[in-house]
């Protein structure tokens, strides 16, 4: 006879069963999750780059911010329609102050504008110059704020690529705060031939940008 209260132990075949089945869930779990995750980054991987901030009524300057040949022509274009708008803004374009040879790049810059859109909006553009030293979004911001201090601006708009706007703003209001000044921010997005937004991991150079911008935002929301 069994002592009464002593229980039939597990057979070690029961566990051993039971084990695989346990693997085999977690196993479909995990990779419904990741095809999950997937599939999510596919139809809206856009949204997590692109930031939209509604216009101010009143705009000091629209600012310009540096980015490849093609981003930088479809940022100039976004910021003179923006300021056709609002006829007292100025435009503020970043530029480096010497080019790979040299040669210093305001005076070629204020040409291109002047002959792509006019003496008028040429007259309404002011430049800011970076050093060499300058190579991420947060140095490059910190010298723009103090051009934009220079010029006694106190409302502004942001002028860059659609993948960039996120990243960019959650840069900009942190220096700000950071520095405790009252200037009103909006980043305004445009359109740029180096990033599809919708279908982007299709095309190549679409789907390279939103890698490196995501690993960049990423990196900018965990470490600062």
């Amino acid at each position: 006879m069994e002592s009464a209260g002593v229980q039939n132990p597990i057979p070690v075949s029961a566990v051993r069963l039971g084990r695989p089945r346990f693997l085999r869930k977690w196993l479909l779990w995990v990779v419904l999750g990741l095809a999950a995750t997937g599939l999510s980054l596919l139809l809206w991987g856009n949204v997590l780059l692109i930031s939209s901030d509604p216009l101010p009524a009143r705009v000091d300057e629209a600012v310009v911010l540096q980015g490849s040949i093609l981003g930088e022509q479809a940022r100039l274009v976004g910021a003179v329609q923006l300021l056709k708008q609002r006829p007292g803004a100025k435009m503020l374009v970043s530029v480096p102050k010497e080019s790979y040879w040299g040669q210093p790049v305001s005076p070629i810059a204020y040409a291109y504008i002047e002959k792509s859109y006019g003496h008028e909006m040429a007259g309404r553009t002011e430049f800011c110059e970076t050093g060499s030293d300058v190579s991420s979004t947060e140095q490059e911001a910190m010298v723009l704020i103090g051009c934009i201090r220079e010029h006694g601006s106190s409302s502004i708009v942001v002028v860059t690529s659609s993948y960039h706007t996120r990243r960019a703003g959650i840069i900009w209001r942190k220096i700000l705060r950071q520095r405790g000044l009252p200037l009103k921010l909006c980043v305004y997005r445009v359109d740029d031939p180096e990033f599809r937004p919708s279908g982007w991991w299709r095309d190549r150079r679409s789907a390279k940008t939103w890698l490196m911008e995501m690993t960049k935002l990423l990196w900018t929301v965990v470490f600062g």
